[in-house]
């Protein structure tokens, strides 16, 4: 039996795509050489993984257990070329990054300049997802580390924590000389919500103590910035990470308002697999998010095995 690892990576890619074209514009390959390797190795193993239809593709039961043993295989492949760059002291070379979207628009641009001044020789990979795609491709291996809200929770992972911010409740401009809201009203008031998925979400529900099936609500968004135009358009209200206060609202018509201490915080930080080779990099990395933020070193702390939060 002669399979490859080539094969492997091709038959990961579809396994996650469940689409011929997609999995093979993933791979850089044509779909027809796609569909020759994964029928090559399904022949080596003498196992249908892929059952295929008309309209649509699924892994075989055999399929996904053939994929559970795969992706342990992939990463540790993927951490020996880890190991090797870190061997070499070679510094940071392939990184791929993921970010969720409440981060992504607002950190990235510094971050990336920061890195690359850093470390010239860098070949960044972002990967902007919500929390629980993007951890599944931490644990696959996918991604070498995330920038992320904290804690995760997840015990194959080392957390860094970087810096905290405050949450702030944005309203229409027409607001802007009513009395400053507090947490305690905010449910009786139509809040807006990211939609299912988004972490921002679920921390918005329990800073406010809402239910959001409630009466009035039901009008979720995308992203932030979708969020503030529909207050700007007197539909409601939102609540953002202070990061994003100077991008999504300067061309919206709304107001600010700031809660009294204690005010809503969220914290963020670095996460990457407790058995990733790069730690001593990613700690570096670390210490680069959060300058690019503007945090003070004495808001810095950092976790050397994995945590709770």
């Amino acid at each position: 039996m002669n399979i490859t690892l080539r094969q492997l990576r091709y038959f990961k890619a579809l396994a996650e795509d469940l689409h011929f074209g997609r999995a093979a514009d993933r791979c850089a390959i044509s779909q027809p050489a796609l569909s020759v390797q994964i029928r090559d190795l399904e022949e080596n193993l003498g196992v249908e993984l892929f059952e295929r239809q008309p309209r649509a593709l699924r892994l075989t039961p055999r399929g996904e257990e053939f994929s559970e043993r795969a992706t342990p295989i992939l990463q540790a492949v993927d951490e020996l070329g880890d190991w090797a760059q870190t061997a070499r002291g070679s510094g940071l070379g392939l990184l791929r990054l993921g970010v969720i979207p409440t981060i992504a628009p607002y950190l990235l641009p510094n971050f990336i300049s920061a890195l690359t001044s850093a470390h010239p020789q860098v070949d960044l990979h972002v990967r902007e997802t919500v929390t629980p795609r993007l951890i599944d491709e931490l644990l696959d291996g996918q991604l070498d580390a995330g920038i992320v809200a904290l804690p995760l929770d997840e015990p194959a992972l080392v957390e860094t924590r970087l810096f905290t911010e405050e949450m702030v409740l944005i309203r229409p401009d027409t607001d802007r000389d009513a009395a400053p809201v507090g947490l305690d009203t905010l449910a009786s008031m139509r809040l807006l919500l990211l939609e299912e998925g988004h972490c921002f979400r679920d921390q918005a529900i329990s800073f406010c103590n809402i239910n959001p099936n409630r009466p009035g609500g039901g009008l979720d968004g995308s992203s932030l910035g979708t969020l503030v135009q529909m207050v700007g358009a007197g539909i409601g209200v939102t609540l953002i990470p202070e990061m994003a206060i100077d991008v999504e609202t300067r061309s919206a018509p709304v107001c600010v308002n700031r809660f009294d201490a204690p005010a809503p915080q969220r914290s963020i930080g670095l996460a990457w697999r407790a058995s990733n080779p790069m730690g001593k990099m990613l700690n570096e990395l670390a210490e680069i998010v959060q300058k690019a933020a503007g945090r003070d070193a004495d808001q810095y702390v950092m976790h050397d095995k994995p945590t709770k939060g």
